[in-house]
């Protein structure tokens, strides 16, 4: 069995719960290694909002990287992985990311996932969208990203607010073609 990399970075956007559904979900996989990203203005909105700690996200990879570590292998197009996802996904980050401006790790390993045509999914986070950021999801999209809001479905009827994140986080998982549990599919 060929175990497969995927990138997830975490951005300073409200939600980091989602980026913990993910990671637990990928962890302890044998078919896959986790590669976190994690940047600083995360580390305070996971310190803000969560009840969990920066270490424990950092527990669930099996390597981690500092925004500002622009030498590690996510920078380079020769390092070998099946995609990113950047979950939750700031709109400085999607800006970034939509023009190509490689200004730390995760924008540069998004820019290099679109140049070497893997799946990169930025899960935006951002309620009401301006125009700018309607036009960033756009440049994004027509770049070769899917743009997965995170906006929760209800047809599952989740009982729970772990239910509505399990919910995003396997339909993110499903946008890289990654089998999971997460959540009740429809006429399922």
């Amino acid at each position: 069995m060929t175990t497969q990399r995927i990138v997830l970075a975490v951005t300073g956007a409200s939600g980091p719960q989602y980026a913990y559904a993910l990671a637990s979900a990928l962890s302890g996989r044998q078919d896959l290694e986790l590669h976190l990203i994690l940047s600083e203005a995360a580390r305070k909105v996971i310190a803000l909002e969560a009840d969990f700690a920066p270490d424990a996200l950092i527990a669930l990879a099996h390597k981690h990287y500092s925004e500002k570590d622009i030498a590690a292998g996510p920078a380079s197009g020769s390092w070998r992985h099946a995609g990113m996802i950047v979950c939750p996904c700031s709109m400085a980050s999607l800006a970034a990311i939509a023009q190509g401006f490689g200004t730390n790790l995760i924008h540069r390993a998004a820019d290099v996932t679109l140049k070497e045509g893997k799946p990169l999914v930025l899960v935006t986070r951002e309620t009401p969208l301006s125009l700018i950021h309607i036009k960033n999801m756009l440049a994004a999209k027509e770049a070769g990203a899917s743009i997965v809001p995170a906006s929760p479905g209800f047809y599952h009827k989740p009982k729970t607010i772990n239910d509505m994140v399990n919910h995003l986080a396997g339909r993110i998982l499903d946008q890289l073609g990654i089998d999971n549990t997460l959540f009740k599919r429809w006429g399922e």
